[in-house]
């Protein structure tokens, strides 16, 4: 997310920097979402190594099937002022889906024009809605992250591993999750995600930063954990300096993933053993995990 700059557009400039060089202040989180209950920190039953490896390799069979899937994604960006009313908005729904020849494509459906008027949309922003927030640790990712086990949790009423995911080194155009997943200790699959996306730009007059968030995650057709809503939401502070006023500034990402179906064929997302609202309705509380039956 980048600060308007009296409507000078400012151009990312990638560079290779390491997690711990990353700006602690550039942004204030939002208190974690109800929903978790008691962390049990005393060593898993199985090592944590192999719960590790397990798990990687269900993202990994859960990546595949979900690239056999389509689905309607509603992405929605707003700031918000000082009394927590919207002041600006960003509002674009895709279909991911295939084309003639069978190679995945996202299909802009609605995108009216933007109302963002203290910040503007980046590569990045875009990036992250696509493949950032919906984030799947597999078997060829795991190599670039620390994964440290952190203890067992419920959310809800799902019984978690819970586990640090750190970048080992973060590579020059490439973005990565920094936080925290809870992996069912039945399915191994991840239930929720809640991090951020880095690296963020930092640089005054060149900023470009984005807020933590959570993705929560459901069961499709009584098998996968697909995502189903993510919501990012934090104080962004950008700096002043060459003749411009720093400014903080309220962002909230809502993300909703709906009508998923097998390539070719009808099934629907289900909660719990409904079908999923239609998504142009007013928003909701986020669905949280239901096991399948």
């Amino acid at each position: 997310m980048k600060a308007h700059r009296s409507s000078i557009f400012l151009a990312l400039v990638a560079c290779a920097i390491t997690v711990s060089a990353q700006d602690k202040d550039s942004f204030t989180p939002m208190p974690l979402d109800s929903g978790f209950g008691r962390m049990d920190v005393n060593p898993p039953a199985v090592p944590a190594e192999q719960i590790i490896k397990e798990f990687a390799a269900k993202e990994t069979e859960f990546q595949d099937a979900l690239n056999h899937y389509t689905y309607r994604r509603y992405a929605r960006v707003q700031t918000l002022d000082d009394s927590n009313k919207v002041d600006g908005e960003w509002y674009e729904v895709d279909d991911v889906t295939f084309d003639s020849t069978g190679r995945r494509t996202e299909k802009v459906v609605f995108a009216p024009g933007s109302t963002l008027q203290r910040v503007m949309m980046s590569p990045s922003d875009l990036q992250d809605i696509s493949h950032g927030y919906p984030f799947v640790l597999t078997n060829e990712e795991i190599a670039q992250y620390d994964v440290k086990y952190i203890g067992r949790q419920k959310v809800d009423e799902v019984d978690c591993y819970v586990f640090e995911v750190e970048p080992k080194l973060i590579e020059k155009n490439k973005r990565y999750f920094l936080g925290r997943i809870w992996v069912d200790a039945t399915d191994l699959q991840i239930v929720v995600t809640n991090g951020r996306i880095v690296p963020d730009d930092t640089r005054k007059g060149k900023e470009d930063l984005h807020p933590p968030f959570m993705t929560w995650r459901a069961q499709v057709d009584g098998h996968y954990w697909f995502p189903v809503y993510t919501k990012g939401e934090g104080i962004l502070h950008f700096s002043s300096g060459n003749g411009f006023i720093g400014e903080d500034v309220h962002i909230r990402d809502t993300i909703k993933y709906t009508d998923y179906k097998r390539f070719g064929s009808t099934s629907k997302i289900i909660f719990g053993g409904q079908t999923a609202p239609d998504s142009n309705q007013p928003q909701q509380a986020p669905p949280t995990p239901q096991k399948k039956k």
